[in-house]
């Protein structure tokens, strides 16, 4: 969750900017959008806000887009929530979460493993939860067939070690096999030039990664407001207001990092070039 971050929160809304809009436009407009499949697969409740004006976007042009959450977000407990209850957490968040996807317009899947994936309960528990990610998402590509995939790259967009690992999960179910019809694979990422010492380490991702790049509308931003807003044991009404308004001011953008493949050979590692 947002809170939970390693910045300030206003280092946060700068960030949150990135992640307005990624530019598969052109082949979208080219082939009808009804025949496309955009999943968006993220750890918490309230990751998809990250990306809410383009999943709307997408969604609003017709292209069938799917929310994956991976845990039920039992422990991101707030100062202003007077939720203290573990199970009636996650049940607030369930219901938050089908609040937000409602007003995008976009299908939920809620895959309902533990907050921070079990680490709680020891090793054993972290490496069945991850391992179950990963059948779990290569059971969604083979049965939905997407043409696209959103999720967290190696920096976990704020190095959350529950973003990281199930970015690595997707990442990792999408390389495992050869499909029919081979996703496109994109993280979320956070340009480094908006951020400064070990953040940019942290997180950062050199803007030149950064090749794809979305903007959305200011009715397309009213509708994620509204989606976010639906968070309310996450994020406070001002919480929400100050982050658009930032991302309004840095001309509503988001970026995104293609996972690119290759087919170049080589039979030395210094021999190998990029062409």
């Amino acid at each position: 969750m947002f809170e939970r971050l390693i910045f300030g929160s206003s280092l946060l809304l700068a960030c949150l900017f990135v992640i307005g809009s990624i530019s598969f436009d052109t082949q979208i407009e080219e082939i009808d959008p009804e025949e496309k499949v955009l999943m968006a697969i993220f750890a918490h409740p309230d990751d998809e806000t990250l990306v809410g004006p383009i999943l709307h976007q997408y969604a609003n042009k017709g292209v069938e887009v799917i929310l994956v959450t991976a845990t039920d977000g039992r422990l991101g407990f707030t100062d202003f929530s007077d939720i203290d209850d573990e199970d009636e957490l996650a049940a607030v968040r369930k219901e938050e979460l089908q609040c937000a996807a409602d007003l995008l317009g976009v299908e939920l899947i809620h895959l309902d493993y533990e907050d921070q994936l079990g680490i709680s309960g020891g090793h054993g528990n972290l490496i069945s939860q991850t391992r179950g990610i990963l059948r779990d998402v290569r059971r969604l590509i083979e049965e939905r067939q997407p043409d696209v995939i959103i999720t967290f790259g190696p920096d976990g967009f704020s190095n959350h070690m529950d973003h990281r690992l199930v970015g690595v999960s997707v990442t990792q179910a999408v390389l495992s096999s050869h499909w029919d019809k081979q996703p496109t694979l994109f993280y979320v990422g956070v340009p480094s030039s908006l951020l400064e010492g070990d953040e940019q380490l942290y997180m950062g991702v050199d803007d030149r990664y950064l090749t794809v790049q979305m903007s959305f509308t200011s009715e397309e931003a009213d509708i994620a407001i509204q989606a976010a807003l639906c968070h309310e044991s996450q994020f406070t009404p001002e919480f929400v207001y100050g982050w658009f308004e930032r991302l309004q001011e840095w001309g509503n953008i988001i970026y995104f990092r293609p996972f690119e493949f290759s087919d170049r050979t080589a039979s030395d590692l210094f021999e190998y070039r990029k062409p």
